[in-house]
Protein backbone atom coordinates (compact mmCIF):
# COMPACT_ATOMS: atom_id res chain seq x y z
CA UNK A 1 0.00 0.00 0.00
CA UNK A 2 1.28 3.46 -0.91
CA UNK A 3 2.10 6.00 1.74
CA UNK A 4 -1.40 8.29 0.09
CA UNK A 5 -3.24 5.13 0.56
CA UNK A 6 -2.48 4.83 3.89
CA UNK A 7 -3.45 8.63 5.00
CA UNK A 8 -6.73 8.05 3.45
CA UNK A 9 -7.62 5.21 4.92
CA UNK A 10 -6.33 6.51 8.20
CA UNK A 11 -3.52 4.39 8.93
CA UNK A 12 0.10 5.40 10.27
CA UNK A 13 2.21 6.58 6.99
CA UNK A 14 5.81 7.75 6.51
CA UNK A 15 5.98 11.57 6.13
CA UNK A 16 9.33 11.64 4.57
CA UNK A 17 8.53 9.17 1.55
CA UNK A 18 8.72 10.81 -1.58
CA UNK A 19 5.40 10.79 -2.53
CA UNK A 20 4.35 12.71 0.46
CA UNK A 21 7.44 15.09 0.38
CA UNK A 22 6.76 16.08 -3.15
CA UNK A 23 3.24 16.77 -2.72
CA UNK A 24 4.62 19.26 0.37
CA UNK A 25 6.62 20.90 -2.09
CA UNK A 26 4.15 21.44 -4.57
CA UNK A 27 1.51 23.00 -1.99
CA UNK A 28 4.84 24.71 -0.52
CA UNK A 29 5.18 26.68 -4.30
CA UNK A 30 1.62 27.33 -4.95
CA UNK A 31 1.67 28.71 -1.02
CA UNK A 32 4.62 30.84 -1.99
CA UNK A 33 2.97 31.94 -5.81
CA UNK A 34 -0.36 33.11 -3.46
CA UNK A 35 2.09 35.02 -1.04
CA UNK A 36 3.79 37.12 -3.83
CA UNK A 37 0.53 38.53 -4.66
CA UNK A 38 -0.09 41.67 -3.36
CA UNK A 39 -2.72 42.39 -0.75
CA UNK A 40 -4.22 45.54 -2.96
CA UNK A 41 -5.10 42.79 -5.54
CA UNK A 42 -7.86 40.85 -4.07
CA UNK A 43 -9.60 39.34 -6.73
CA UNK A 44 -6.05 37.86 -7.81
CA UNK A 45 -5.70 36.38 -4.24
CA UNK A 46 -9.43 35.06 -4.57
CA UNK A 47 -8.82 33.77 -7.96
CA UNK A 48 -5.43 32.04 -6.95
CA UNK A 49 -6.85 30.63 -3.75
CA UNK A 50 -9.85 28.93 -5.84
CA UNK A 51 -7.29 26.90 -7.54
CA UNK A 52 -5.27 25.43 -4.38
CA UNK A 53 -8.54 24.76 -2.33
CA UNK A 54 -10.35 21.76 -2.68
CA UNK A 55 -13.43 23.77 -3.15
CA UNK A 56 -14.77 27.10 -2.31
CA UNK A 57 -18.45 28.83 -1.97
CA UNK A 58 -18.56 32.82 -2.65
CA UNK A 59 -17.20 35.90 -1.19
CA UNK A 60 -14.03 34.23 -0.60
CA UNK A 61 -10.88 36.32 1.57
CA UNK A 62 -7.51 34.99 2.12
CA UNK A 63 -4.86 37.29 3.06
CA UNK A 64 -1.14 36.93 2.65
CA UNK A 65 1.18 34.34 4.30
CA UNK A 66 -1.14 30.99 4.07
CA UNK A 67 0.42 28.32 3.95
CA UNK A 68 -0.74 24.23 3.67
CA UNK A 69 0.11 21.25 3.06
CA UNK A 70 -2.02 20.11 0.38
CA UNK A 71 -4.73 22.98 -0.72
CA UNK A 72 -6.79 20.19 -2.23
CA UNK A 73 -7.79 19.07 1.17
CA UNK A 74 -9.78 22.36 2.25
CA UNK A 75 -13.40 22.46 1.65
CA UNK A 76 -14.89 26.04 2.04
CA UNK A 77 -18.13 27.69 2.44
CA UNK A 78 -19.49 30.75 1.69
CA UNK A 79 -18.36 34.04 3.28
CA UNK A 80 -15.43 33.26 4.56
CA UNK A 81 -12.42 34.98 6.06
CA UNK A 82 -8.99 33.94 6.63
CA UNK A 83 -6.89 37.16 8.61
CA UNK A 84 -2.94 37.15 7.67
CA UNK A 85 -0.36 34.23 8.84
CA UNK A 86 -3.39 31.64 8.46
CA UNK A 87 -1.71 27.88 8.22
CA UNK A 88 -3.63 24.72 7.57
CA UNK A 89 -1.39 21.36 7.67
CA UNK A 90 -4.31 19.76 6.17
CA UNK A 91 -2.52 16.32 4.97
CA UNK A 92 -6.20 15.31 6.08
CA UNK A 93 -9.52 16.70 5.41
CA UNK A 94 -10.16 20.55 6.73
CA UNK A 95 -14.34 20.79 5.75
CA UNK A 96 -15.36 24.66 7.22
CA UNK A 97 -18.64 25.55 6.97
CA UNK A 98 -20.28 28.98 5.61
CA UNK A 99 -19.47 32.35 7.60
CA UNK A 100 -16.65 31.52 9.05
CA UNK A 101 -13.66 34.31 10.59
CA UNK A 102 -10.47 33.07 11.25
CA UNK A 103 -7.99 35.44 12.89
CA UNK A 104 -4.69 35.98 12.51
CA UNK A 105 -1.70 33.86 13.08
CA UNK A 106 -4.39 30.99 13.64
CA UNK A 107 -3.22 27.30 12.65
CA UNK A 108 -5.65 24.19 12.24
CA UNK A 109 -3.51 20.91 12.31
CA UNK A 110 -4.67 17.95 11.08
CA UNK A 111 -1.34 15.69 11.07
CA UNK A 112 -0.46 13.90 14.92
CA UNK A 113 2.97 11.80 15.43
CA UNK A 114 3.15 9.17 18.17
CA UNK A 115 3.45 10.46 21.50
CA UNK A 116 6.62 7.24 21.72
CA UNK A 117 10.31 8.78 20.61
CA UNK A 118 11.07 5.34 19.13
CA UNK A 119 7.77 5.31 17.10
CA UNK A 120 8.44 8.96 16.01
CA UNK A 121 12.37 7.89 14.79
CA UNK A 122 10.11 6.20 12.11
CA UNK A 123 8.88 9.03 10.89
CA UNK A 124 5.51 8.12 10.99
CA UNK A 125 2.13 10.34 11.10
CA UNK A 126 -1.46 9.88 11.22
CA UNK A 127 -4.56 12.39 10.11
CA UNK A 128 -7.75 13.23 11.93
CA UNK A 129 -9.76 15.38 9.82
CA UNK A 130 -10.91 18.81 11.74
CA UNK A 131 -14.20 20.44 10.79
CA UNK A 132 -15.53 23.57 11.76
CA UNK A 133 -19.44 24.34 11.42
CA UNK A 134 -21.30 27.53 10.37
CA UNK A 135 -20.73 31.34 11.60
CA UNK A 136 -17.31 30.40 13.75
CA UNK A 137 -14.95 33.13 14.73
CA UNK A 138 -11.60 31.67 15.01
CA UNK A 139 -9.97 35.01 17.36
CA UNK A 140 -6.46 35.44 16.66
CA UNK A 141 -3.63 32.83 17.48
CA UNK A 142 -6.27 29.97 17.53
CA UNK A 143 -4.83 26.41 17.43
CA UNK A 144 -6.91 23.33 16.20
CA UNK A 145 -5.60 20.03 16.94
CA UNK A 146 -5.78 17.09 14.70
CA UNK A 147 -9.35 15.21 14.95
CA UNK A 148 -11.30 17.98 16.61
CA UNK A 149 -15.20 19.37 15.45
CA UNK A 150 -16.31 22.30 16.17
CA UNK A 151 -20.09 23.52 16.04
CA UNK A 152 -22.17 25.71 14.82
CA UNK A 153 -22.38 29.62 16.18
CA UNK A 154 -18.82 29.13 18.22
CA UNK A 155 -16.58 31.59 18.74
CA UNK A 156 -12.60 30.80 20.06
CA UNK A 157 -11.31 33.21 21.46
CA UNK A 158 -7.74 34.26 21.06
CA UNK A 159 -5.13 32.57 22.17
CA UNK A 160 -7.31 29.30 22.47
CA UNK A 161 -6.06 25.57 21.56
CA UNK A 162 -8.24 23.14 20.91
CA UNK A 163 -7.61 19.85 22.11
CA UNK A 164 -11.29 18.25 21.50
CA UNK A 165 -15.03 18.90 19.91
CA UNK A 166 -16.87 22.15 20.56
CA UNK A 167 -20.77 21.95 20.77
CA UNK A 168 -22.43 24.29 19.48
CA UNK A 169 -23.69 28.40 20.49
CA UNK A 170 -20.55 28.15 23.29
CA UNK A 171 -17.48 30.35 23.83
CA UNK A 172 -14.59 28.87 24.46
CA UNK A 173 -11.32 30.23 26.04
CA UNK A 174 -7.96 28.55 27.46
CA UNK A 175 -5.41 26.27 27.10
CA UNK A 176 -6.68 23.09 26.80
CA UNK A 177 -10.07 25.83 25.32
CA UNK A 178 -13.00 25.30 27.79
CA UNK A 179 -16.92 26.42 27.63
CA UNK A 180 -16.60 29.82 29.38
CA UNK A 181 -20.21 30.89 28.06
CA UNK A 182 -23.36 30.30 25.95
CA UNK A 183 -24.12 32.29 22.33
CA UNK A 184 -27.31 33.10 22.22
CA UNK A 185 -28.47 32.04 18.28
Amino acid sequence: MSEIEKIEKGEWFNFGAPEIASRKLNAAKLAQEFNTIPETEPKKQEKKAREILGSAGKNLVIHSDWKFDNGKNIEIGDNFLANYNWTVLDVGKVKIGDNVWIGPNTDIYTVTHPITGIKRRERLAKVLPVTIGNDVWLCGKVTICPGVTIGNNVVVAAGSVVIRDIPDNVMVAGNPAKVVKRVDK
